[in-house]
């Protein structure tokens, strides 16, 4: 059975969908909520304290408008020049407190044979999530509803490793990411297996400041290897720690958000939700 948070994430996930289907007829308050069989003063509240804001203004905050001007801003070197700029600490979150270190081919050799590995199934803002860690910190973070499934994932990225059923301090801190008061976060270190060219890819993506967005393109601009976005966009998609390493932040050229490896409707919610802590 569902905890209440799933419960209101998906009911949330659901009004999102019925709103952008119906954007053209504006449907009221009343309406959506109605869909999701709530009462309007219900719906309204746990929209808000899980967005922050408004339906109609989050909506805003998924449009494909909305996605292009942040698009235009990179390109007018926002992105470039976010330390000059004065962005806040919370935007540049990821940047200063997500550390990453690759495994040696000791480490992940025989299918991590080494390796010990504790995991936990835990709630997040964007729906059950699976986090596990080795001594030196976060492997493997995924968006998953089904614990059986989500287990068999990380398995088989490390098909001989020692697997314990625990949730350790590494990962209470990594969670901790999805709190609204960052002052007391602790640097979140991540222990990734991945060639030299995925670290270096997953590593850009922590540059990219939280609300805002970036290209395929730009970022193999920014990695110095401006031909290569068909290869950066694959290292993406095998991104294995979500919202952490934040490939949900990368779009196409066009403004559209593209495909996400945990539902592109889970990256829309995400993209909505930081910039509704922002721009709010």
């Amino acid at each position: 059975m569902s905890t209440q948070n799933q419960i209101d994430y998906n009911r949330i996930a659901k009004a999102i969908e019925y709103i952008q289907s119906n954007f053209r007829l504006q449907p009221s308050l009343e309406e959506v909520a109605e869909n999701i069989h709530l009462s309007p003063a219900h719906f309204q509240k746990i929209f808000t304290d899980w967005a922050g804001t408004s339906p109609k203004k989050f909506l805003q905050f998924i449009s494909l408008e909305h996605a292009k001007n942040l698009l235009k801003e990179e390109k007018a070197s926002i992105f470039d020049t976010a330390y000059e700029t004065g962005l806040s600490s919370t935007s540049r979150l990821h940047d200063l407190f997500v550390k990453i270190e690759g495994m040696s081919p000791a480490e992940y050799k025989n299918g991590g044979k080494s390796l010990a590995i504790n995991y936990s199934f835990s709630e997040s803002p964007f729906g059950n999530i699976l986090v596990a860690s080795t001594e030196k910190g976060i492997c493997y973070m995924a968006f998953e509803n089904d614990k059986e499934t989500a287990l068999g994932n990380l398995q088989h990225k490390f098909p001989n490793a020692s697997f314990f059923d625990k949730q350790d301090a590494l990962q209470k801190n990594a969670l901790s990411i999805f709190d609204k008061d960052w002052t007391k976060l602790n640097t979140i270190k991540l222990h990734l297996k991945g060639t030299d060219f995925q670290l270096k890819v997953w590593e850009s993506l922590l540059t990219i400041p939280m609300g805002k967005l970036s290209t395929y393109g730009n970022l193999a601009e920014k990695i110095g290897n401006p031909k290569a976005s068909r290869a950066v966009g694959t290292a993406i998609g095998s991104n294995p720690v979500a919202f952490l390493i934040p490939c949900h932040r990368v779009i196409q050229s066009t403004g559209h958000l593209g495909g996400y490896r945990w539902g592109a409707d889970r990256k829309q919610m995400i993209v909505g939700w930081e910039s509704s802590q922002l721009y709010s």
